[in-house]
């Protein structure tokens, strides 16, 4: 009881101090990850370069039958060429419509609708090109799709890439280079047969600028590998990749109408980068928070999610991003008002950070391009883990009738399960266990927050939250 009482006190500190993370292996095996979204059940779906999208379940396994494979259309020169995203339908249960950015094997972007054939797979055919967007270099092709609160989908775009955006691109409304676009891709079938792939929403805010393409939503992007929405507040978060020293994150409100112009190439982050002609008449929308490169390996950062998941508690509305090449994770918090500051969390040994996921129940992983794994994002002060045990995967969670503990891959052995109220009481105990995967009824236990404790026979133990729904 002294251990429970011990994790209470801290778990209560760690509600507003704490900021370490680790990170707990959920699923390997993956070729090029670039991509983690959800479908709006408890698996994830992951994109890999090549141009195939596989499940994975909730449980770590994956299906060994692809959701999607289009590596026929897909470019597979590597770098930042590829599949690129993925984001589904907000409606998707019903119509079974969901969307991709790819690379196509002339080295163009494509943004494409495909439909759900069955449960886990996708008809290769059912493709609907909504955009074919000329690249003329091999760079800078950003690259995510995502669904904004007001149900249109928004897309990011590179400058076009080269150094310096030497045609000026991003600036320029003319071309949806360096742009995020917005689109209303609500079409009935008898549009798509008349050649009306998408919509343009009325509000969009070039619609009267007849020197503008409609599709624009804001410019001045350099590089945007990642985006994403706060699931909260619906808060637009941006990644731009920088040029030479300095990586930046911008935030706009949802109750934006659209028109930023982030800066680029005028500005790198608040830096001036160039006086091109336009840019002393612009107005810059300077990013939140910025790093540096400096002396450290650091060169490009990769985007995520505002925690807003119930189980890692020290973590909710912390903006999580990575930085690709220093292998550093790190936060941007808000301290006052409008006023964020920077913490890189650590360097983790697996490294090339390609894409963050945000599960179904706001729960977050980060995957890397190195190793073909994706990790799950733990508060580390939330645990006191002995290393012989941390690797124990519990599912699900939040969970209803039964719990799993799964040692397949660990070598470990149980001896012990308890589990405790969040007062420290303890409410359940089991032990003699045989086997690697080991299926416990929690039909006995009301909605709420618990406390698990696995020991194994060396006296080891591992701490965790289970919330019962």
């Amino acid at each position: 009881m002294k251990k429970i009482a011990l994790f209470l006190a801290c778990f209560t500190i760690s509600l507003s101090y704490a900021q370490d993370i680790n990170l707990e292996s959920f699923a390997s095996g993956f070729s090029n990850p670039v991509s983690i979204k959800h479908a709006g059940d408890d698996r994830l779906f992951v994109v890999e370069r090549a141009g195939v999208i596989k499940i994975l379940n909730a449980n770590g396994t994956t299906n060994s039958t692809p959701f999607l494979d289009i590596n026929d259309r897909v470019i597979n020169f590597g770098g930042e060429q590829g599949l690129l995203a993925l984001a589904f339908h907000p409606d998707y249960t019903t119509n079974g419509f969901f969307f991709v950015n790819y690379i196509d094997n002339s080295g163009d972007t494509v943004i494409s609708r495909f439909t759900r054939s069955t449960t886990d797979t996708a008809d290769p055919n059912s493709e609907v090109v909504l955009l074919n967007i000329a690249q003329p270099f091999s760079n800078h092709n950003g690259g995510d799709l995502h669904f904004g609160t007001d149900g249109y989908l928004y897309i990011s775009l590179g400058d076009g890439g080269s150094g310096g955006d030497p045609g000026n691109r991003s600036q320029r409304l003319d071309t949806l280079l360096g742009k995020l676009l917005r689109l209303d891709v609500d079409v009935t079938q008898t549009q798509i047969d008349a050649g009306t792939t998408y919509l343009i929403p009325t509000d969009n805010p070039f619609v009267s600028n007849s020197t503008a393409l409609d599709e624009i939503w804001a410019n001045g992007l350099r590089n945007t590998w990642k985006f994403s929405f706060d699931r909260s507040t619906g808060d637009l978060w941006t990644a731009d990749v920088g040029q030479q020293n300095i990586e930046e994150i911008n935030k706009v409100a949802p109750s934006s109408t659209g028109g930023e112009n982030y800066g680029w190439k005028c500005f790198e982050g608040n830096n001036v980068f160039s006086n091109v002609t336009g840019c002393s008449t612009i107005t810059h929308e300077a990013p939140i928070a910025q790093y540096v490169h400096g002396s450290t390996s650091r060169c490009s950062i990769t985007g995520g999610y505002v925690y807003r998941g119930s189980i890692q508690t020290g973590l909710v509305g912390l903006y999580f991003f990575a930085d690709y090449c220093s292998g550093e994770i790190g936060v941007a918090e808000e301290v006052t008002p409008n006023n964020y500051n920077i913490t890189f969390l650590g360097t983790f040994s697996a490294g090339g950070w390609s894409a963050f996921g945000e599960d179904v129940n706001g729960e977050l992983f980060v995957t890397s391009i190195f190793n073909g794994t994706v990790y799950r994002i733990i508060d580390a002060n939330l645990s006191v883990d002995e290393q012989t045990v941390s690797d124990v995967k519990m599912y699900p969670n939040p969970a209803k009738e039964s719990l799993t503990f799964d040692l397949i891959n660990t070598g470990n052995q149980i001896e012990r399960i308890n589990i405790y109220d969040i007062q420290g009481k303890l409410i359940q105990s089991q032990s003699d266990f045989d086997g690697q995967l080991i299926t416990i009824s929690t039909k006995s236990l009301t909605s709420g927050l618990y406390l698990v404790e696995i020991s194994n026979p060396q006296g080891n133990s591992s701490i965790r939250k289970l919330i019962i729904e």
